[in-house]
């Protein structure tokens, strides 16, 4: 397959580009550029891979460990299905983005998801793995919102009959939070619940809300180079409700910097050095310019046109998981919407140490929530393993 060519602007922003998850901060592109040179004589990322599959093993049966393409809207997208035991219910991670794949670092965090669940990490179009394996001059042009939710409700078909699941969990994080929204309402009856982490309400309302943040955090900290960068944005977003690419690049650099993405770090350095061991990617698939810089310029549009606040029913179960610090996707405007909303079961979990990478900043945090809070659905439909009794009592200590 041949490299798609990115337009030179695009590319060079692609790596800053985080509106929702993932790729990487301007400072982390400069360090992996530069480790990626360092170790290009050195064939180190073989022995690693090889140890943290080894380490990840999961035992079939009773067990499921799979990376496969499945044939969605027309392309191979591929996908990997992890967890301990079948009978548990399917969990479908939807990635953030545009383009910023989240299975190079779920190895970090997700060992004990898989104790609970069957995990399920997708690559979206265009983006890892999915990018890779298709001809980018044909499916670029078919990235577009709709398209990528009908790849969403598609994988979620899929999955329910390839692995005989009558409801399956969907957990929509930043961009996407706009695919797994849009699942759970067209296809309520499809998911024992809805998660929604870093969870995009409206795209105007996001966009000011960060900015007048870090433009607010700018000046309490005298940064005369921020202040001046962001203030030449203004009005923003534009009156017309839009934003241009450089400019929610220029945004997104300061709220990243002042701790909006992962709180308490002015970059993404420590997740995308991790992203270099996945056991699961080549060096090309992990490029951050592969599909970063073709995704957004396209999505932007849509992206800034969402607007749920009128979505006042679901008929499904939906659980909000909101980082205190987050300002990529700025939490209030999620809390908000939940409390207005009529569901048939709702939650909302504050991340008090977080911003918007809570499976990163609080790992054990979010998976207890995921066992106590959303997983019980599964069990009272008779969808979960048995798992330790909750009134066990430790009877001695060796």
């Amino acid at each position: 397959m041949r490299p798609f060519p990115l337009p030179s602007r695009i590319a060079a922003l692609a790596a800053a580009w985080l509106l929702a998850a993932g790729a990487l901060a301007p400072a982390a592109h400069a360090q992996a550029s530069a480790s990626a040179a360092a170790a290009s004589s050195t064939d180190w990322r073989t022995p690693v891979q090889k140890i943290l599959r080894d380490v990840r093993r999961i035992p079939a049966p009773p067990g499921i460990e799979e990376t496969r393409a499945v044939r969605i809207g027309g392309i191979d997208q591929w996908i990997s299905v992890r967890g301990r035991d079948r009978r548990n219910p399917i969990l479908l991670f939807i990635h953030g983005g545009p383009a910023s794949t989240e299975m190079p670092v779920s190895w970090l965090y997700q060992s004990g998801w898989e104790d609970y669940f069957t995990v399920v990490q997708w690559d979206q179009r265009g983006a890892g793995k999915t990018f890779v394996a298709n001809d980018a001059a044909t499916v670029e042009p078919t990235i577009a919102a709709d398209r990528m939710v009908a790849d969403g409700e598609e994988l979620v078909a899929w999955l329910r009959e390839h692995y005989a699941k009558r409801k399956v969990f969907v957990l929509g994080h930043s961009w996407g939070s706009l695919i797994g929204l849009e699942i759970a309402r067209r296809h309520p009856d499809w998911l024992h619940a809805y998660i929604g982490m870093g969870q995009m309400i409206q795209g105007r309302d996001n966009e000011r809300l960060g900015y007048e943040w870090a433009l607010q955090a700018a000046r309490a900290d005298h940064n005369d180079k921020a202040v001046r960068e962001l203030l030449a944005l203004a009005p923003y977003p534009r009156a017309d409700g839009t934003v241009t690419v450089p400019q929610i690049i220029t945004q997104r650099e300061w709220v990243i910097h002042y701790g909006g993405l992962t709180w308490g770090r002015p970059d993404f350095a420590y997740a995308q050095d991790a992203a270099k061991f996945s056991p699961d990617y080549t060096r090309q698939e992990l490029s951050p310019e592969n599909g970063i810089g073709e995704s957004l310029p396209r999505l932007l549009p849509a992206m800034m046109a969402w607007d749920v606040r009128s979505v006042t029913h679901l008929d499904c179960p939906v659980f909000i998981f909101a980082g205190r610090h987050d300002y990529e996707t700025p939490s209030q405007l999620a809390v908000d919407w939940l409390a207005a909303l009529h569901a048939p079961r709702k939650g909302l979990v504050m991340f008090e140490n977080s911003a918007h990478m809570m499976q990163l900043e609080e790992p054990g945090k979010v998976l207890v929530h995921l066992v106590t809070d959303v997983r019980p659905i599964a069990e009272e439909a008779g969808d979960a393993a048995a798992v330790d009794a909750p009134n066990w009592r430790l009877r001695k200590l060796l």
